[in-house]
């Protein structure tokens, strides 16, 4: 395939990178299969901890440099990181639709995203202001800085294999840290590519050794990030167990983490909504990227009054999606990501039944010619109730449970009744409902939208949620002061030593 050519992947790999130098990794291999075909796209070798305390090293020695090159150097830099991925936006589009099983046009979106949050990156190189206070000591100067704070360490998940490493890698590099990435072991070709294309910007800047780095690996390499004194700051996306694992083990040593993990979202379809804007919201929300985002619209929560001829219009819209090959572009829905996912889906549906749930959309695992990898499956659309214990959890794939209420205080009532609270939405043209929602008494989760859907957040807003999602915070706004530590500073440009809150030490 030309696009792996172009992105220099190869049979054999090494999942260990310091820059532009590719360690001997020396670890057992792991092979990449794209769950498109079921064939072999390449094999990765990962870190042994011999390799990682190398990495860690030279990310130590290169942050001593880096964070004195100026914010705004930095961003330029990242700038042409930025143009380096304009030019390899197809190639790089295709290989994380092929690797991950996303549709292609959400391959391209994915690196799209890296050039804007590289864009968002640089503007914010020239912003990291700190603010000045009044001090209430005469003859006193109070204000604050914001330095970095060494080594990122970025673990992310394999529905996104790039994007949300750029949201945090880009921030942080821009910021003055430098920064280690443990992508998912199920993606790690897409990771490969992207330490590649940023090597080579590095090296035309004469950037140090060890400012963006790599280590592949599974559950040990990321218990080795956890536990690692010399890493300050981990940002972790992925499942709700995942980043209770890391969040006991960064705090155990007083580090620093940011937890963007699972989501349970819901959008609330008023009688008042318009419909056909709720539909596309909904099916979108629902199917795309397999049900694979922690953004998926996982519930909808339906006025009784619109129940009955919202769902015929879905269950209509659902007869029309196409399952396939994602790099088809007329195709809307592709696979899951492995045979595993596939196990999690069908277990779903029969606890689906087993509680009670119905199915206006009868969902199932594809076979024959097309589907030759067995990761295909149909998306399922359930008519539940919010209680049931399977609508409580995540299920990382396209199930849609349809649930109705009365009025407005019930719908938001059942919407924040889950433990996650990432993403949410309501579709509605009545501006006091819409205000609601957004007021303190409505959503509880870190997004919400009025008549747009659950998924599709914009990299300018900082993304996470709150509860079981972890409360951390990536991408844009001010989230750029995670990955910084914060210093206060008081200047005395008097004659004395004037205390404060006037107590008075007299050594005379």
């Amino acid at each position: 395939m030309d696009f792996l050519k172009e992105l220099s992947i190869n049979a054999q790999n090494s999942g260990v990178s310091t820059g532009s130098q590719w360690l001997k990794a020396g670890g057992t291999s792991i092979i990449s299969s794209s769950p498109v075909d079921g064939k072999v796209i390449g094999e990765v070798t990962v870190a042994l901890r011999k390799g990682y305390d190398k990495v860690i090293s030279t990310a130590q020695e290169a942050f001593l440099q880096w964070r004195n090159i100026p914010a705004p150097r930095r961003g330029e830099i990242v700038r042409q990181v930025g143009i380096a991925l304009r030019e390899k936006k197809d190639a790089l589009g295709r290989l994380v639709s092929y690797e991950m099983g996303k549709s292609l046009q959400e391959g391209w979106g994915e690196v799209q995203e890296m050039i804007d949050i590289s864009d968002f990156a640089v503007g914010l190189s020239r912003q990291l202001h700190g603010l000045t206070m009044h001090s209430e000591r005469p003859h006193h100067r109070m204000y604050e800085q914001w330095y970095p704070v060494g080594i990122t360490a970025i673990v992310t998940a394999f529905n996104f294999p790039v994007s949300v490493w750029s949201w945090n890698a880009f921030v942080a590099l821009v910021c003055g840290n430098t920064i280690l990435w443990k992508p998912s072991e199920k993606v790690p070709l897409c990771a490969i590519a992207c330490q590649k294309i940023i090597a080579e910007v590095f090296k035309k800047n004469n950037v140090p050794e060890g400012v963006s780095n790599l280590v592949v690996g599974g559950k040990e390499a990321g218990e080795w990030i956890s536990n690692d004194e010399r890493v300050p700051l981990v940002s972790a996306t992925g499942s709700t167990r995942m980043g209770k694992a890391i969040a006991v083990a960064v705090a155990a040593r007083l580090g620093k983490s940011i937890l963007e993990l699972g989501g349970n979202n819901a959008i609330i379809i008023s009688e008042k909504a318009d419909l056909d804007t709720a539909l596309m919201g909904s099916v979108f929300g629902a199917v795309g990227t397999a049900g694979q985002r922690c953004t998926t619209t996982r519930r909808l929560i339906i006025q009784e009054s619109v129940y009955d001829a919202f769902k015929k219009k879905l269950v209509n819209a659902y007869k029309q999606l196409r399952i396939g090959d994602p790099l088809d572009e007329k195709n809307h829905v592709g696979p899951l990501i492995d045979k595993d996912a596939v196990k999690n889906y069908a277990d779903a549906l029969k606890e689906i039944k087993k509680e009670g749930g119905k199915f206006a959309v009868e969902g199932g695992v594809l076979r024959g010619a097309g589907y030759e990898s067995g990761c295909y499956v149909t998306p399922a659309v359930a008519e539940v109730k919010n209680d049931f214990k399977i609508v409580q959890k995540e299920t990382f794939a396209p199930i849609l449970y349809l649930i109705k209420y009365k009025n407005i205080e019930e719908a938001i009532a059942m919407h924040n009744h889950v433990p996650q609270g990432l993403s949410s939405a309501i579709m509605t043209l009545d501006l006091r409902e819409a205000e609601q929602f957004l007021s303190v008494t409505g959503s509880d989760c870190g997004i919400a939208n009025v008549n747009i859907g659950t998924s599709g957040a914009e990299i300018g807003g900082a993304f996470g949620g709150e509860k079981e999602t972890g409360g951390g915070r990536e991408s844009g706004s001010d989230a750029w002061k995670s990955y910084m530590r914060r210093q206060t500073n008081t200047i005395n440009y008097s004659k004395g030593l004037p205390l404060a809150q006037g107590i008075k030490f007299d050594l005379g």
